[in-house]
């Protein structure tokens, strides 16, 4: 089951995360950082268990980022992630959002979402907010991803470009 992230799971999260901020697949996130954006965060859940994990953060009028994308060791490739990142699209319709992008080290994943390569340039908000911060900064090697949408009976769709 996905639902919205509630304060009970604020450390489930943490641990997540950390588990793969750790090996440098994904920024980590601080305790109080999650707590401040836990409305932004979906959990998947199961028999009580959270098994992935993913926020959608608004970045500016038309633009918010998928991002904290994480599923626990050994659930991969079961469609936790593809729902959570569903999930997040779908609220970024319903929030009236042209565009939704992806920094990554899984570029494939979401290219079968219906993501497309984009610059990092194309991010300014982005790269002066969090990016200023990563210890990789300025030499990211991340990929850069977005999709577009239009707004069609409450589900996302791709606007074919």
């Amino acid at each position: 089951m996905i639902r919205h992230a509630r304060l009970p799971d604020v450390r489930d999260i943490h641990k997540m995360l950390l588990t793969y901020a750790q090996d440098g697949q994904l920024l980590g996130r601080s305790l109080a950082n999650i707590y401040d954006s836990v409305r932004d965060f979906y959990v998947y859940e199961e028999d009580g268990v959270i098994l992935g994990v993913g926020a959608l953060a608004i970045c500016w009028a038309d633009l918010a980022e998928v991002r904290s994308l994480a599923v626990a060791p050994g659930q991969q490739g079961k469609g936790i992630g593809r729902g959570i990142v569903e999930k997040c699209l779908e609220e970024a319709v319903e929030l009236g959002l042209k565009k939704v992008f992806a920094l990554t080290y899984q570029p494939d994943f979401f290219k079968r979402l219906g993501f497309y390569d984009i610059e990092k340039s194309e991010l300014p908000q982005k790269v002066w907010g969090d990016c200023i911060n990563c210890v990789k900064f300025p030499d990211c090697d991340e990929f850069a991803l977005a999709i577009d949408l239009l707004e069609k009976n409450q589900n996302y769709v791709i606007n074919e470009k």
